[in-house]
């Protein structure tokens, strides 16, 4: 297999591996008990090192993909999903925060399912890339500092405030754009 026939999957392939990651970091996470879990915290910073690979990948190698489209912010949505359900569980972040982001990201994933079929074409904004972002840090954060340790939780709250307006944001504009004429 030629270059020229790899490059193409390499962002694909990094999603995937994304996905694959997810039970590997729970379990990671789980292991390390109550206190910082430095194993999960890496694996996760690096699951957020490949998020923002993968797409700069398919930008700069005009590789992007109706798959990537799809997976890519799916592949984000259960990671952070997943962490923020471990760190509940932990009593890391309330249970409000919880609810917020997987609420959020439910209505985003299903209301996808409802556009896309209606001629919408989904492209992530800038304040969702941020969310993403801030939300990855924290985490990251929250996952490999002590339980009780504020800082991370207060950077969060400002992930889950940014994911919140992003997702009003992509609302708003499905909206505004299936209500105009074609």
């Amino acid at each position: 297999m030629t270059w020229d026939e790899v490059r193409p999957r390499i962002p694909n392939a990094l999603t995937i591996a994304r996905f694959a990651a997810i039970p590997v970091f729970a379990w990671l996470f789980l292991e390390a008990g109550d206190g910082p879990a430095w194993g999960a915290g890496v694996f996760f910073a690096g699951a957020a090192v490949t998020d923002q690979l993968d797409g700069y990948l398919a930008r700069r190698w005009h590789v992007q993909s109706r798959f990537g489209k799809v997976a890519d912010p799916l592949a984000d949505r259960l990671m952070i999903g997943v962490a923020v359900v471990l760190l509940w569980t932990e009593g890391r972040i309330p249970l409000v925060a919880m609810l917020i982001v997987l609420s959020r990201d439910l209505v985003l994933v299903l209301g996808y399912k409802v556009v896309v079929p209606r001629g919408y074409d989904f492209e992530v904004t800038f304040l969702g890339k941020a969310a993403t972002w801030v939300l990855y840090a924290s985490l990251c954060f929250l996952i490999v500092t002590a339980k009780g340790t504020d800082w991370p939780l207060v950077l969060f709250w400002i992930g889950v405030a940014l994911a919140v307006a992003a997702g009003v944001q992509y609302v708003l504009r499905v909206r505004r754009e299936l209500a105009s004429p074609r």
